[in-house]
């Protein structure tokens, strides 16, 4: 068993020789994930000089390379309960940026030609209790009545069980409209889409500090390789632990870094795969601490979830893999018996109200707080905060939020063991 991403190890490192860090710049992006590589496409074909600062030594080193696989329209949270507290014209328009965000993906492929498995084939939300499966059901009427999503369909457990061969589930909601990829292959593409625009892109190079003389002034990146004078700046580092507190302090007082981790199977060939999941979609189980699998092109089965509520590293990846194992067999016991080749761990960046985040503070532009659903949204905000940064303010759907310190929440998330042991006892006794 690797413990390293099937998406990185399965694609090739973007090779480069090293080349000198210019005196200066029109935009310098903190971060080489999806959101900082299509920010740097975008304002790249508008004509800026855009520099790509990466800490690790590949594009997509963290929750882009490191996630399981999904492009899934919809919310993180329920949207009924978002358009309690926001009203339905604001939830409706967040709830269809989701819907945008997928389609960008969608254009970025076919526009630039990444060969990255690309596939819209749903996803499913399932059920393993009845109330589970009666609150999807109100989901879908919601969705339904209010305009939002009429691509969205409950399936019974019948039909669910014709499709995934697992006795554990009552019933599901389909969305239409999600989709999956190769997140390796992806990001290479984008990268390589960057470059050909006019970005350039360094890894390896951890920005440590910016420093501003005033209002109006151009950002000191200060970098073990130098310096570099830019004109703007955007944060696209999300959870990352690189760099000085102080430079990213704000943001992270924002942001709970939890660990979500993933395993994948020795490839199962193409019959055993089809009668594990006959349509291929994306998957997710409800429930607080739930599960998230689909099959890969070469017939893998891809299952994540949060093993446990801890940071990764290589001994805790190795745990959470014997904990995914095992809830793997419990859904699937006709797996028994099959190789796990991968497990790894990343980090989420969890915010409070489990909504994304974007603007710009003290003259730095951000985009961040994915809360697990940064594929897709981390593509579009790239897009968005592009335009902002070229004088469109209203580009961004996330404009104008609050967005308040989580209390006691300095540094590390010393609180997740916690959080974890009442989000389990939760989902023993069965409430949402």
């Amino acid at each position: 068993m690797k413990l390293e991403s099937y998406w990185t190890a399965s694609a090739p490192a973007l090779a480069r020789a090293p080349v000198e860090l210019p005196a200066q710049c029109d935009v310098a992006i903190v971060g080489g994930g999806f959101t900082g590589l299509s920010a740097a496409l975008a304002l790249a074909k508008r004509g800026a000089q855009v520099l790509v600062l990466e800490a690790g030594d590949r594009v997509a080193a963290e929750a882009s390379g490191r996630n399981g696989g999904h492009v899934n329209n919809g919310l993180a949270v329920d949207y009924a309960e978002v358009a309690a507290k926001v009203g339905i014209e604001r939830a409706r328009g967040w709830y269809h940026a989701y819907d945008a965000a997928v389609d960008a993906v969608e254009h970025v492929v076919q526009q630039e030609a990444i060969d990255c498995d690309f596939a819209r084939r749903g996803k499913l939300k399932l059920a393993t209790r009845p109330a589970h499966l009666e609150a999807l059901s109100r989901s879908a009427q919601r969705l339904v009545a209010d305009g939002v999503d009429t691509d969205v369909a409950v399936l019974s457990a019948a039909e669910v069980q014709a499709e995934v061969a697992s006795e554990g589930f009552v019933g599901g909601l389909l969305y239409k409209r999600s989709a999956q990829m190769h997140m390796g292959r992806f990001a290479n593409g984008l990268a390589h889409a960057a470059e050909r625009a006019g970005a350039q892109i360094h890894t390896g190079t951890c920005v440590q500090r910016l420093v501003r003389s005033g209002p109006g002034q151009a950002h000191h990146v200060h970098t073990p390789r130098g310096t570099v004078l830019a004109r703007q700046v955007l944060l696209a580092n999300g959870a990352a632990r690189h760099g000085a507190y102080g430079s990213f302090g704000w943001m992270r007082r924002r942001i709970v870094p939890i660990g979500s981790f993933i395993i994948v199977t020795e490839p199962l060939g193409a019959e055993r795969a089809q009668a594990l999941l006959r349509e291929r979609r994306t998957y997710v189980t409800v429930a607080n601490i739930h599960h998230y699998f689909r099959l890969t092109e070469d017939h893998r089965l891809v299952l994540g979830g949060r093993a446990r509520f801890a940071v990764s590293s290589p001994v805790s990846d190795a745990k959470s893999g014997d904990v995914l194992k095992a809830g793997l067999l419990a859904m699937f016991p006709q797996l028994q018996g099959v190789r796990i080749d991968y497990c790894w761990g990343g980090l989420v960046d969890m915010t409070q109200d489990r909504l994304p985040h974007a603007g710009e503070r003290e003259g730095l532009f951000f985009s961040t707080g994915y809360s697990g659903h940064g594929t897709q949204m981390s593509v579009l905000m790239g897009q968005r905060m592009a335009a902002v940064m070229a004088g469109e303010a209203g580009a961004n759907p996330w404009q104008g939020r609050d967005w308040p310190a989580i209390p006691g929440h300095v540094g590390p998330p010393w609180f997740l063991p916690a959080v974890g042991l009442y989000y389990q006892l939760k989902d023993r006794l069965g409430w949402a």
